[in-house]
């Protein structure tokens, strides 16, 4: 059967999830069930599935957001009656959303609660003996609602732009009036305009006290329909193994890789920044490098007309494999698919956690990225926003990739 011929699986795969699981925070009890309905989804095909425990703390991620408007109005305040005072809590407003949002580290991570998160994976061997490994892998959880981006739509993002920049002036202001503080000058009316700048910025600020509810969405698009893509690649790698025609170099509608061993990948916490698929590549790091591994990642699948693939992530620092991205692009012209080849700014996708530790990924959605899309992290992301020809799209992706690199 074609890859095309699984559309129907998928999106049926998709609505269950979302019906019988709904939204899904990370480390949390419905994530997890997500994890073991996938689970046994793969087992009757693979021929080994495992759950691979690990902790982290997820509360961090979007948990440090309202302190970063903390400090700074804090600082703003402060910016007039005490320099230094101001100073370092401007630093620390600034420390707090550079190394946890824009550079994905786990700085105060320590100071929330340990959950446990649950990856799970799924093997499928070739006809032949292993010489290389594919990773095929979407993220299993939901994010919390971005307030800000439900009501604001794409004026959060100009907002956000607006927050940083006054946070930096609020930073070289507060150091030069230090300076001033114990030098026992003044830099007169360039002080006071910077202080009004940053003041004014408070009510700008403000919506960031409560940026994410206490309530996921429903995560149809980001990430529920990846996982509907990995499992429908999974189902027909199995199928071809088990209609004999496997191992022969395959022809248009089934093949079985001869030397390449799939591992699909659902990982827990890809919205607590990137937590499980980190977890997943520092303890499975030194087998990665033992043959030649690639990582096919599945994040944004809702309109194969925004069919993307993601060549770098800043915040993740994740710079994607040349080759893979040529590759993807290769196949969509193949098929006269219109493609985007396009960076990620402001975010980043579990390709990051592999790409970062120097195993060749890529990553590849159906979504618009440039631009904050109104189903994106928000109440909207529900399944009837999700074109079931987006999944077979992206299976087909998938499945052609792993052919090219097989044969490779």
């Amino acid at each position: 059967m074609p890859p095309r011929a699984y559309e129907r699986y998928m999106y049926r795969l998709l609505k269950r999830g979302i019906d019988e699981v709904g939204p899904r925070p990370s480390c949390s009890d419905p994530e997890k069930k997500l994890g073991e309905m996938i689970r046994k989804e793969w087992r009757p095909f693979c021929d080994d599935v495992k759950r691979e425990r690990f902790r982290c703390h997820p509360g961090a991620f979007t948990g440090h957001i309202p302190w970063v408007a903390i400090f700074y109005i804090l600082g703003a305040v402060l910016y007039w009656f005490c320099p230094p005072a101001a100073l370092i809590s401007a630093f620390l407003s600034f420390s707090l959303i550079f190394f946890e949002l824009l550079r994905y580290r786990e700085y105060v991570d320590f100071l929330y609660p340990v959950r446990e998160g649950v990856n799970v994976t799924g093997v499928i061997k070739p006809s032949g003996k292993v010489k290389k490994r594919i990773i095929v892998s979407a993220h299993l959880d939901s994010a919390y609602e971005f307030r800000v981006w439900y009501y604001l739509k794409n004026g959060a993002v100009a907002l956000s732009i607006l927050i940083l920049l006054g946070l930096l002036v609020l930073m070289g202001g507060a150091a030069a009036k230090t300076v001033s503080f114990f030098a026992g000058y003044s830099y007169g009316a360039a002080n006071t305009v910077i202080g009004i700048i940053t003041t004014a910025l408070i009510p700008a600020v403000a919506p960031f006290l409560v940026f994410a509810s206490g309530k996921a969405v429903p995560g149809a698009m980001d990430n529920m329909a990846g996982i509907a893509v990995v499992s429908g690649t999974g189902r027909y790698l199995a199928r071809s193994r088990n209609s004999g025609k496997g191992g022969n170099g395959g022809d248009n509608d089934e093949y079985l890789p001869v030397n390449t061993e799939v591992i699909l990948l659902a990982t827990s916490a890809e919205e607590a920044g990137l937590r499980g698929a980190k977890r997943y590549v520092e303890k499975h790091l030194s087998e990665l490098r033992e043959i030649p591994t690639y990582g096919l990642f599945l994040d944004g699948i809702y309109d194969e007309q925004h069919l993307t693939i993601i060549n770098r992530e800043y915040c993740g620092r994740g710079k994607h494999d040349p080759g893979l991205i040529r590759m993807a692009q290769d196949v969509a012209e193949d098929r006269g698919w219109p493609v985007k080849t396009n960076p990620i700014i402001l975010g980043a996708t579990d390709a990051s956690a592999f790409s970062v530790k120097g195993i060749p990924s890529v990553c590849i959605g159906c979504q618009d990225i440039t631009r904050l899309v109104p189903n994106y992290h928000t109440r909207l992301d529900t399944y009837d926003q999700v074109r079931p020809e987006s999944l077979s799209v992206c299976m087909e992706m998938m499945v052609e990739l792993i052919k090219r690199i097989d044969r490779s």
